[in-house]
């Protein structure tokens, strides 16, 4: 095997083997550099995304929330199951299974594609080499062109230690092998509340400390209060905003959190404790000091609009970057800098990058929320429709949540959309798709929607915005 490539890419994430699969499309000889091991110390490609995030997360979440319907609403549709149980060792390896043939489907889209997949460390040196280390061995390869999409790991907080056996980090979440009485969860955001709810379903006692006093500050403020009602009174999580971790203390069996909230010091003692407080980019040691890498001041890649780093022909993309660290987002940056590797044009509209949290009811957004508008001076006009009077929405039960759309009142252009209710994470994609065509409101209210669909709640907030819904009181 050559030492020399077209293109090495540093991280298999979704950023990282998807811009090497479109870098092997376009014609050039390109090298995946990934480190990331599987529980038996076999190579495991997709990142954090696919071996401890996205999929898994999802799989657990798609097994509990059936759990739920069957022990909670299923009678309402008249069917009787009896007592339900769930065998969580079982749920942990489907799970696990839907991991392992995700995985080795990118090693097949890798082999078909004629990626060359390097296992070890990669490490950017000067003049566009790359070393990758295996911890025994140490190679150097060379490459006219490198993207580095190394990632994010979890942030640590010094109170709460992570040991994966009692306070646990996303990847202990993903493998308890019982469900625990009482569980703890430090952090209110997409991670929190999605781990949170895997458990709470299955019948943990769930208590959420968020250290700010704002529940889920991107999302529609309207939206997201009907939200925190829903999962605190109907879900019975506790939630406290304002709560912030200042000591915990472990024994054998469980930990003990010592929190201030309302200006009070409190304690509570929990079967298992996830620490949930956010991400940061995995950028410690990725370049030697001579490369002449450029890091901001929070650690993330210096890039330009085009993804472009400090070096010429060195690009970086996804959770290295600035910008939300999500996958899709990590995705389309990959895609967009092979292409211009390739001498293409490329490009991508992080103003219309969607957002999605996937407990029950889903949460979705897209562009900015009613507050952002106010902030940012625009003359705006909102329009929203319940799913309560969607007829789709009542036949599967699901009787919460509404969508938000949010409209420029000089041009009627779509600033931004926002939803809480079912499959909120397929609906959002219609408004992505409006938004990125420079769509109005008018635009999608004069759209035929099938009926009866949750899309025809879009097609009602649409309307909505002129004070026309045709199925609400406005």
């Amino acid at each position: 095997m050559s030492n020399k490539f077209d293109v090495i890419v540093i991280g298999a994430g979704p950023g990282g083997y998807v811009a090497a699969i479109r870098c092997a499309q376009l014609g050039l000889n390109t090298a995946c550099v990934d480190d990331w091991q599987d529980a038996d110390g076999q190579p495991s490609l997709g990142g954090t995304c696919l071996n401890v995030g996205c999929i898994p997360s999802k799989a657990l979440l798609d097994s509990t929330e059936k759990a739920s319907h069957a022990a909670h609403d299923f009678a309402d549709h008249g069917i009787s199951v009896g007592n339900v149980s769930v065998d969580v060792p079982k749920m942990i390896e489907r799970k696990d299974g839907i991991v392992s043939n995700l995985t080795k489907g990118i090693a097949g889209l890798f082999k078909a594609n004629k990626v060359t997949s390097l296992h070890g460390r990669g490490r950017l040196l000067k003049n566009k080499q790359v070393e990758v280390s295996t911890g025994k061995e140490v190679a150097v390869y060379e490459a006219d062109h490198v993207i580095m999409a190394v990632g994010s790991v979890p942030v640590s907080i010094p109170v709460a230690k992570v040991d994966n056996e009692l306070i646990l980090d996303n990847v202990g979440a993903l493998n308890i092998k019982k469900t625990p009485k009482k569980l703890g969860v430090i952090g209110a955001g997409v991670i929190g509340l999605e781990l949170g709810s895997v458990w709470n379903r299955l019948g943990a006692e769930v208590t959420i400390l968020e250290a700010l006093d704002t529940f889920l500050p991107p999302v529609d403020k309207q939206l997201a209060r009907e939200a925190q009602r829903i999962f605190s009174k109907d879900q019975a999580m506790d939630i406290k905003l304002g709560a912030m971790v200042t000591a915990t203390r472990t024994n054998k069996k469980s930990v003990r959190v010592t929190y201030t909230y309302k200006d009070e010091e409190h304690s509570d003692t929990f079967d298992a404790l996830i620490v949930a407080v956010g991400r940061r980019p995995n950028t410690s040691d990725i370049a030697a000091d001579d490369a002449g890498l450029k890091l901001d001041e929070h650690g993330r890649i210096e890039v330009d609009e085009h993804c472009r780093t400090s070096i010429d022909s060195v690009y970086a993309v996804g959770d290295a970057v600035s910008g939300p660290m999500l996958a899709h987002k990590a995705s389309h940056e990959g895609v967009a800098v092979a292409e211009q590797i390739a001498g293409q044009a490329a490009h991508i509209n992080h103003a219309t990058v969607p957002w999605v949290i996937y407990t029950h009811p889903e949460i979705a957004w897209v562009g900015i929320n009613e507050e952002q508008a106010k902030q940012q001076g625009i003359n705006y006009k909102t329009g929203f429709f319940p799913f309560a009077a969607n007829g789709r929405a009542l036949a599967m039960n699901e009787k919460g949540g509404r969508i938000k759309m949010i409209a420029d009142a000089d041009t009627d252009r779509i600033l931004g959309v926002h939803i809480l209710g079912p499959n909120a994470s397929e609906l959002i994609a219609e408004a992505v798709l409006a938004m990125e065509y420079s769509a109005s409101s008018e635009d999608v209210a004069r759209t035929v929607h099938a009926h009866p669909t949750l899309s025809e709640a879009m097609h009602e907030a649409a309307l909505a915005v002129d004070g026309r819904a045709l199925h609400k009181v406005n």
